[in-house]
Protein backbone atom coordinates (compact mmCIF):
# COMPACT_ATOMS: atom_id res chain seq x y z
CA UNK A 1 0.00 0.00 0.00
CA UNK A 2 1.10 3.25 -1.08
CA UNK A 3 0.17 7.18 -0.88
CA UNK A 4 -1.09 8.90 -3.43
CA UNK A 5 -2.60 12.42 -3.99
CA UNK A 6 -6.56 12.25 -3.78
CA UNK A 7 -7.29 13.46 -6.80
CA UNK A 8 -5.37 10.16 -8.40
CA UNK A 9 -8.42 8.22 -7.44
CA UNK A 10 -10.13 9.58 -10.77
CA UNK A 11 -13.61 10.42 -11.71
CA UNK A 12 -14.28 13.88 -9.92
CA UNK A 13 -13.71 18.04 -9.21
CA UNK A 14 -13.51 19.48 -6.07
CA UNK A 15 -13.80 23.08 -5.72
CA UNK A 16 -13.56 25.96 -2.99
CA UNK A 17 -14.91 29.01 -1.92
CA UNK A 18 -15.29 30.91 0.94
CA UNK A 19 -15.38 34.35 2.78
CA UNK A 20 -12.23 34.12 4.90
CA UNK A 21 -13.05 37.73 6.97
CA UNK A 22 -16.56 35.80 7.57
CA UNK A 23 -14.38 32.77 9.01
CA UNK A 24 -16.94 30.52 6.55
CA UNK A 25 -16.76 28.54 3.35
CA UNK A 26 -17.79 25.42 1.23
CA UNK A 27 -15.98 22.62 -0.63
CA UNK A 28 -17.76 20.70 -3.36
CA UNK A 29 -17.16 17.59 -5.06
CA UNK A 30 -18.62 17.15 -8.40
CA UNK A 31 -18.59 13.77 -10.28
CA UNK A 32 -17.40 13.42 -13.74
CA UNK A 33 -20.94 10.71 -14.07
CA UNK A 34 -23.28 9.81 -11.74
CA UNK A 35 -21.88 7.92 -8.96
CA UNK A 36 -23.38 5.63 -6.03
CA UNK A 37 -23.42 6.88 -2.84
CA UNK A 38 -23.34 5.82 0.52
CA UNK A 39 -23.80 8.10 4.43
CA UNK A 40 -23.26 7.08 7.88
CA UNK A 41 -23.69 9.89 10.51
CA UNK A 42 -22.84 8.81 14.03
CA UNK A 43 -23.19 12.76 15.49
CA UNK A 44 -25.85 13.61 17.37
CA UNK A 45 -26.33 17.07 15.93
CA UNK A 46 -26.15 17.18 11.89
CA UNK A 47 -27.57 19.46 9.50
CA UNK A 48 -28.00 18.09 6.08
CA UNK A 49 -29.82 17.91 2.43
CA UNK A 50 -30.92 15.36 0.48
CA UNK A 51 -29.63 12.38 2.95
CA UNK A 52 -32.68 10.04 2.72
CA UNK A 53 -31.66 9.55 -0.92
CA UNK A 54 -28.98 7.87 0.17
CA UNK A 55 -30.15 5.30 2.51
CA UNK A 56 -30.02 1.39 0.73
CA UNK A 57 -33.75 1.40 0.56
CA UNK A 58 -34.15 5.09 -1.32
CA UNK A 59 -34.91 4.30 -4.98
CA UNK A 60 -32.12 6.96 -6.23
CA UNK A 61 -28.67 4.79 -7.21
CA UNK A 62 -26.53 7.22 -7.59
CA UNK A 63 -26.16 10.91 -7.10
CA UNK A 64 -23.75 14.38 -8.99
CA UNK A 65 -22.67 15.89 -6.07
CA UNK A 66 -21.36 16.21 -2.19
CA UNK A 67 -21.51 19.47 -1.03
CA UNK A 68 -19.75 20.27 2.51
CA UNK A 69 -20.11 23.70 4.10
CA UNK A 70 -20.27 26.28 7.11
CA UNK A 71 -22.97 27.94 7.82
CA UNK A 72 -24.76 25.39 10.66
CA UNK A 73 -28.61 24.87 9.26
CA UNK A 74 -28.29 28.26 7.30
CA UNK A 75 -25.89 26.98 4.81
CA UNK A 76 -28.40 24.44 4.08
CA UNK A 77 -29.52 26.69 1.63
CA UNK A 78 -26.13 26.71 -0.61
CA UNK A 79 -27.00 23.72 -2.11
CA UNK A 80 -29.13 25.42 -4.43
CA UNK A 81 -26.34 27.11 -6.34
CA UNK A 82 -24.76 23.43 -7.61
CA UNK A 83 -27.65 22.17 -8.66
CA UNK A 84 -28.25 25.90 -10.94
CA UNK A 85 -24.82 25.16 -11.92
CA UNK A 86 -25.30 21.39 -13.28
CA UNK A 87 -28.64 22.29 -14.26
CA UNK A 88 -26.88 24.82 -17.32
CA UNK A 89 -24.98 22.36 -17.76
CA UNK A 90 -27.49 19.63 -18.58
CA UNK A 91 -26.66 17.43 -15.31
CA UNK A 92 -28.56 15.31 -13.51
CA UNK A 93 -31.16 12.31 -13.08
CA UNK A 94 -33.21 12.40 -16.14
CA UNK A 95 -37.10 12.49 -15.10
CA UNK A 96 -38.46 13.23 -18.66
CA UNK A 97 -39.33 16.65 -19.00
CA UNK A 98 -35.96 17.98 -17.40
CA UNK A 99 -32.87 16.54 -15.67
CA UNK A 100 -32.74 17.12 -11.80
CA UNK A 101 -29.39 17.22 -10.02
CA UNK A 102 -28.76 15.26 -7.37
CA UNK A 103 -26.73 17.05 -4.65
CA UNK A 104 -26.49 16.00 -0.94
CA UNK A 105 -25.05 18.15 1.79
CA UNK A 106 -23.85 18.62 5.28
CA UNK A 107 -23.06 21.64 7.11
CA UNK A 108 -20.96 22.22 10.19
CA UNK A 109 -21.11 24.76 13.18
CA UNK A 110 -18.83 27.72 12.41
CA UNK A 111 -21.01 30.59 13.71
CA UNK A 112 -18.89 31.47 16.69
CA UNK A 113 -15.53 32.02 14.59
CA UNK A 114 -16.27 34.87 12.22
CA UNK A 115 -19.14 36.91 11.67
CA UNK A 116 -22.93 34.52 12.46
CA UNK A 117 -25.21 36.37 10.21
CA UNK A 118 -22.40 35.58 6.85
CA UNK A 119 -22.93 31.63 5.68
CA UNK A 120 -22.54 29.72 2.61
CA UNK A 121 -25.24 30.38 0.38
CA UNK A 122 -26.25 29.33 -3.50
CA UNK A 123 -23.95 32.07 -4.71
CA UNK A 124 -20.67 31.20 -2.87
CA UNK A 125 -21.29 27.11 -3.55
CA UNK A 126 -22.29 28.00 -7.56
CA UNK A 127 -18.42 29.93 -7.50
CA UNK A 128 -17.12 26.67 -5.55
CA UNK A 129 -18.09 24.52 -8.71
CA UNK A 130 -16.47 27.39 -10.93
CA UNK A 131 -13.18 26.44 -9.18
CA UNK A 132 -13.75 22.77 -9.13
CA UNK A 133 -10.78 21.00 -11.36
CA UNK A 134 -9.00 17.85 -10.91
CA UNK A 135 -5.87 19.34 -9.64
CA UNK A 136 -4.64 18.90 -5.84
CA UNK A 137 -7.49 20.80 -3.78
CA UNK A 138 -5.78 23.09 -1.25
CA UNK A 139 -5.95 22.06 2.30
CA UNK A 140 -6.06 24.25 5.99
CA UNK A 141 -8.02 27.44 6.35
CA UNK A 142 -10.30 26.86 2.82
CA UNK A 143 -13.68 25.62 2.01
CA UNK A 144 -15.78 23.97 4.38
CA UNK A 145 -12.53 24.14 6.57
CA UNK A 146 -12.17 27.90 6.46
CA UNK A 147 -14.29 28.42 9.77
CA UNK A 148 -13.28 24.92 11.37
CA UNK A 149 -12.17 24.61 15.06
CA UNK A 150 -11.24 21.56 17.58
CA UNK A 151 -10.94 21.51 21.19
CA UNK A 152 -14.45 23.32 22.20
CA UNK A 153 -15.65 21.70 25.17
CA UNK A 154 -14.92 24.79 27.55
CA UNK A 155 -15.82 27.45 25.26
CA UNK A 156 -14.23 28.82 22.05
CA UNK A 157 -11.58 31.02 24.32
CA UNK A 158 -10.32 27.81 24.43
CA UNK A 159 -9.99 26.33 21.30
CA UNK A 160 -8.20 25.99 18.32
CA UNK A 161 -7.84 26.56 14.75
CA UNK A 162 -8.31 23.44 12.49
CA UNK A 163 -9.04 22.97 8.83
CA UNK A 164 -9.91 21.06 5.94
CA UNK A 165 -7.21 17.80 4.82
CA UNK A 166 -7.48 15.02 2.50
CA UNK A 167 -5.59 11.84 1.98
CA UNK A 168 -5.60 8.74 -0.47
CA UNK A 169 -4.00 5.15 -0.42
CA UNK A 170 -3.12 2.88 -3.33
CA UNK A 171 -3.41 -1.33 -2.87
CA UNK A 172 -2.54 -3.27 -6.34
CA UNK A 173 -5.66 -1.35 -8.45
CA UNK A 174 -7.49 -0.33 -5.89
CA UNK A 175 -7.02 3.82 -4.72
CA UNK A 176 -9.16 5.16 -2.17
CA UNK A 177 -9.34 8.44 -1.16
CA UNK A 178 -10.38 11.05 2.04
CA UNK A 179 -11.55 14.23 2.33
CA UNK A 180 -12.16 15.80 6.05
CA UNK A 181 -13.33 19.11 7.24
CA UNK A 182 -12.27 18.98 11.33
CA UNK A 183 -14.71 20.96 13.35
CA UNK A 184 -14.75 18.79 16.74
CA UNK A 185 -15.68 19.09 20.01
CA UNK A 186 -12.55 16.91 20.81
CA UNK A 187 -8.59 16.75 20.47
CA UNK A 188 -6.93 15.61 17.79
CA UNK A 189 -4.21 12.67 17.86
CA UNK A 190 -1.67 11.70 15.56
CA UNK A 191 -1.31 8.22 16.57
CA UNK A 192 -0.62 8.75 20.62
CA UNK A 193 0.49 12.40 20.27
CA UNK A 194 -2.34 15.17 20.96
CA UNK A 195 -1.64 17.99 18.14
CA UNK A 196 -4.18 19.95 18.34
CA UNK A 197 -7.58 20.68 21.27
CA UNK A 198 -8.52 22.00 24.12
CA UNK A 199 -6.21 24.56 25.51
CA UNK A 200 -5.49 25.09 29.56
CA UNK A 201 -7.17 28.26 31.09
CA UNK A 202 -4.07 30.25 30.44
CA UNK A 203 -4.65 29.44 26.58
CA UNK A 204 -0.42 28.54 26.56
CA UNK A 205 -0.49 24.66 26.49
CA UNK A 206 -2.50 22.05 25.20
CA UNK A 207 -4.89 20.44 27.92
CA UNK A 208 -7.26 17.08 27.15
CA UNK A 209 -10.54 17.05 26.23
CA UNK A 210 -11.29 13.65 28.07
CA UNK A 211 -9.58 14.21 31.53
CA UNK A 212 -11.60 17.47 31.67
CA UNK A 213 -14.98 15.65 30.55
CA UNK A 214 -14.28 13.00 33.17
CA UNK A 215 -13.60 15.69 36.07
CA UNK A 216 -16.94 16.89 34.63
CA UNK A 217 -18.51 13.24 35.07
CA UNK A 218 -20.93 14.29 37.84
CA UNK A 219 -21.90 17.70 36.52
CA UNK A 220 -21.24 18.14 33.13
CA UNK A 221 -21.52 21.69 31.08
CA UNK A 222 -25.23 22.02 30.47
CA UNK A 223 -25.07 23.84 26.86
CA UNK A 224 -22.65 22.15 24.92
CA UNK A 225 -25.28 22.57 21.86
CA UNK A 226 -24.16 21.15 18.63
CA UNK A 227 -21.23 23.71 17.87
CA UNK A 228 -19.58 21.32 16.48
CA UNK A 229 -19.42 18.70 13.49
CA UNK A 230 -16.78 16.68 11.26
CA UNK A 231 -17.62 16.19 7.77
CA UNK A 232 -15.96 13.33 5.50
CA UNK A 233 -16.25 12.27 1.83
CA UNK A 234 -14.57 8.99 0.86
CA UNK A 235 -13.91 8.25 -2.58
CA UNK A 236 -12.72 4.68 -4.31
CA UNK A 237 -12.35 3.55 -7.72
CA UNK A 238 -13.75 0.37 -6.51
CA UNK A 239 -16.91 -0.36 -8.26
CA UNK A 240 -19.90 -0.81 -5.07
CA UNK A 241 -23.17 -0.57 -5.01
CA UNK A 242 -24.72 2.13 -1.98
CA UNK A 243 -25.62 -0.34 0.29
CA UNK A 244 -21.54 -1.56 0.53
CA UNK A 245 -20.78 1.90 0.41
CA UNK A 246 -23.05 2.78 3.53
CA UNK A 247 -21.16 0.18 5.12
CA UNK A 248 -17.68 1.48 3.62
CA UNK A 249 -18.91 4.95 5.34
CA UNK A 250 -19.78 3.29 8.56
CA UNK A 251 -16.37 1.59 8.20
CA UNK A 252 -14.65 5.15 7.95
CA UNK A 253 -15.86 6.22 11.18
CA UNK A 254 -12.86 4.34 12.63
CA UNK A 255 -10.62 6.67 11.02
CA UNK A 256 -12.77 9.55 13.21
CA UNK A 257 -12.27 7.41 16.49
CA UNK A 258 -8.28 6.95 16.47
CA UNK A 259 -7.98 10.90 15.35
CA UNK A 260 -10.62 12.64 17.05
CA UNK A 261 -11.16 12.04 20.98
CA UNK A 262 -14.15 11.95 21.87
CA UNK A 263 -16.20 11.64 19.11
CA UNK A 264 -19.44 11.30 18.10
CA UNK A 265 -20.77 13.16 20.66
CA UNK A 266 -24.13 14.43 20.82
CA UNK A 267 -22.59 18.04 20.26
CA UNK A 268 -21.32 16.85 17.04
CA UNK A 269 -22.80 15.95 14.04
CA UNK A 270 -20.20 14.02 12.68
CA UNK A 271 -20.76 12.16 8.80
CA UNK A 272 -19.12 10.75 6.06
CA UNK A 273 -20.28 10.19 2.53
CA UNK A 274 -18.68 6.99 0.73
CA UNK A 275 -18.42 7.64 -3.33
CA UNK A 276 -17.86 4.72 -5.80
CA UNK A 277 -16.40 6.90 -8.90
CA UNK A 278 -14.94 3.86 -10.72
CA UNK A 279 -15.39 -0.20 -12.39
CA UNK A 280 -12.37 -1.02 -10.48
CA UNK A 281 -13.29 -4.95 -9.11
CA UNK A 282 -12.78 -5.09 -5.39
CA UNK A 283 -13.89 -5.72 -1.63
CA UNK A 284 -15.86 -3.96 0.12
CA UNK A 285 -14.39 -4.37 3.47
CA UNK A 286 -10.86 -3.58 1.41
CA UNK A 287 -12.48 -0.26 0.65
CA UNK A 288 -13.71 0.12 4.41
CA UNK A 289 -9.86 -0.74 5.91
CA UNK A 290 -8.25 1.54 3.57
CA UNK A 291 -10.96 4.17 3.98
CA UNK A 292 -10.14 4.37 7.88
CA UNK A 293 -6.88 4.91 7.36
CA UNK A 294 -7.36 7.63 4.77
CA UNK A 295 -9.95 9.53 6.66
CA UNK A 296 -7.21 9.35 9.75
CA UNK A 297 -4.51 10.87 7.89
CA UNK A 298 -7.29 13.16 6.28
CA UNK A 299 -7.95 14.71 9.82
CA UNK A 300 -4.16 15.00 10.83
CA UNK A 301 -3.39 17.01 7.67
CA UNK A 302 -6.76 19.61 8.00
CA UNK A 303 -5.29 20.13 11.22
CA UNK A 304 -1.56 20.63 10.96
CA UNK A 305 -2.38 22.62 7.42
CA UNK A 306 -4.30 25.00 9.48
CA UNK A 307 -2.85 28.22 9.90
CA UNK A 308 -4.05 30.31 13.39
CA UNK A 309 -6.78 33.07 12.22
CA UNK A 310 -9.83 34.76 14.58
CA UNK A 311 -7.71 35.24 17.47
CA UNK A 312 -7.08 31.00 17.65
CA UNK A 313 -3.49 29.28 17.37
CA UNK A 314 -2.93 26.35 15.07
CA UNK A 315 -1.06 23.06 15.63
CA UNK A 316 2.17 23.59 16.02
CA UNK A 317 1.76 27.05 18.05
CA UNK A 318 1.80 24.99 21.28
CA UNK A 319 3.87 22.47 23.51
CA UNK A 320 2.23 19.27 22.60
CA UNK A 321 1.40 16.39 24.90
CA UNK A 322 0.54 13.02 24.47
Amino acid sequence: MKEIGIMEVGGFRIGHAQDEAAATGCTVLLCDRMSPAGLDVRGGGPASRESQILAPVAQADAINAVLLSGGSAFGLDAAGGVQKYLEERGIGFDVGVTRVPLVSQSCLFDLGVGRMDVRPDAAMAYRACQNAGHDAPAEGNVGAGTGCTVGKYRGMARAMKSGLGTFALQAGPVKVGALAAVNALGDIYDGPERIAGLRTADGAALSSTLDELLADAAAAPANLFTGNTTLGIVVTNVKLAKTQLTKAAGMAHNGFARAIRPVHTMADGDSIYALSTGDVPGDVNTVGVMAALAMERAIVRAVRAARPAYGLPACGCLPRRT
